[in-house]
């Protein structure tokens, strides 16, 4: 079975395809606004891996705020990173009120300012907001038989029963990815977007 898995990936790469997957929102912390919102010593607990090895979905949630509403029950996802950082979709951004401009993930700095609340307490980072760059994850194996490379801006074709190409998408190169595609949930409702979907990387 495991080399019969293994010749259909080979064969989608050769094909260049990815799997597609959808991002909702959600908040990455730091170890200190960790500790702030859920006390002292707080650590994360891992609930699920998520497809990127080490990457897990915890069992803490928060609650979001902006100008206009709030959020709850929003997901945490582990590790915990250097900066806080909060991916959400432009509708989540007009529900919210909050000004989030369309970056990497990581890349925060002049970002949108957004309150995050926990059980302990309660937190307004001036700078963490973002609505995520669709991006595709690579393996280097992956990246050469597909002729591209990392930080590559390509255009993917999303085969689903509504196909929409999505254009300047960015290729994520490193050998702790596995090969995924992400886009959040409003590029995801516009493709039609459910279950397993693949997409075809067009340079």
């Amino acid at each position: 079975m495991e080399e019969i898995v293994q010749s259909v990936l080979e064969a989608m790469t050769r094909a260049g395809l990815v799997e597609v997957e959808v991002s909702a929102r959600h908040v990455h912390l730091s170890q200190a606004h960790l500790e702030a919102l859920f006390g002292p010593g707080a650590t994360l607990t891992p609930k699920r891996p998520l497809s990127q090895p080490g990457q897990f979905l915890s069992e803490e949630r928060v609650s979001i705020l902006g100008t206009k509403g709030r959020k709850d029950r929003v997901a945490v996802l582990g590790p915990v990173r250097p900066d806080t950082q909060v991916e959400l979709s432009k509708s989540d951004c007009v529900d919210l009120g909050v000004k989030a401009p369309v970056r990497e993930s990581g890349d925060v700095a002049g970002s949108g300012a957004i309150t995050i609340e926990g059980p302990c307490g309660q937190i307004t980072v001036e700078q963490g907001a973002i609505i995520a760059h669709n991006h595709v994850h690579l393996t280097p194996e992956a990246a050469r038989a597909m002729g591209v490379e990392d930080k590559q801006h390509v255009s993917v074709e999303v085969l689903s029963d509504r196909p929409v190409t999505f254009r300047d998408v960015i290729i994520r190169v490193s050998s702790k990815f596995s090969c995924r595609m992400h886009i959040d949930f409003d590029e995801a409702n516009a493709a039609l977007v459910s279950g397993f979907t693949l997409g075809r990387i067009i340079k």
